[in-house]
């Protein structure tokens, strides 16, 4: 048996999960009498996020039960121990992550997001799974929060926050990324600079489509 696979995590998840099936952000009224074409322009914008996200605070964003799967075996395999994550939202991707760092025997998870509500219930689920110790939740725009006290070396970096930013949360914390460490990007065809920056190995990375949701990297 795995972390992820007992109690209380497991269980948790299974509802956490359950929540987001009753509740789908595409059910939010912001979404109301939107195009594709309007939907991507917001899911793009580097000005109107703040805004954009705000009206989704009552709704979890997180990666699918796969892709949490996947999180967590990569942080397993890589014997991850420092990992940061842009985009908290209500913890469901911090749980799988965190689940993993209990099982390779510790480290540090750090996490942020703006919005104050989701970030309480996301300390809230980490509390009630028991691994709150390995996380360090930070409030607040992550062009401030990931700008200062990062780890000496990251093993793995999530980006699952305002995709239209993926390129310039990476600016922040590269120069902190080890040889061979792991880029998870969701949805990362909303940031084109960020694709084109990872997809070029002059740049220090390759880089390849998991799946529709995911862009997974490796930095050289």
């Amino acid at each position: 048996m795995t972390t992820l696979s007992s109690a209380p995590v497991a269980p948790l998840l299974a509802r956490l999960f359950a929540e987001v099936d009753a509740n789908p952000p595409a059910a939010s009224p912001l979404f109301a009498g939107t195009t594709s074409e309007d939907h991507r322009a917001m899911m793009r914008s580097k000005t109107g996020y703040r805004d954009f996200y705000a009206k989704l605070a009552d709704f979890a964003l997180p990666v699918s039960p796969e892709v949490g799967g996947l999180l967590y075996m990569l942080v397993r395999a890589t014997r991850a121990t420092s990992i940061v994550e842009f985009g908290t939202s209500f913890g469901l991707s911090t749980l799988h992550l965190a689940a993993a760092l209990r099982d390779n025997g510790g480290g540090r998870l750090i996490t942020t997001e703006f919005e104050p509500a989701k970030l309480a219930r996301a300390k809230a689920h980490l509390a009630e799974a028991g691994l709150s110790d390995l996380v360090e939740f930070r409030e607040g725009d992550a062009l401030e929060t990931l700008s200062t006290e990062l780890p000496e070396h990251i093993d793995l970096l999530l980006l699952d926050g305002a995709k239209a930013l993926y390129s310039d949360i990476l600016d922040r914390v590269e120069a902190r990324l080890r040889r061979g460490a792991i880029l998870v990007a969701d949805n990362a065809d909303y940031c084109p600079e960020y694709l084109e920056r990872v997809g070029d190995v002059a740049n220090g990375y390759m880089s390849m489509p998991f799946s529709d949701e995911v862009e997974l990297s490796i930095r050289l």
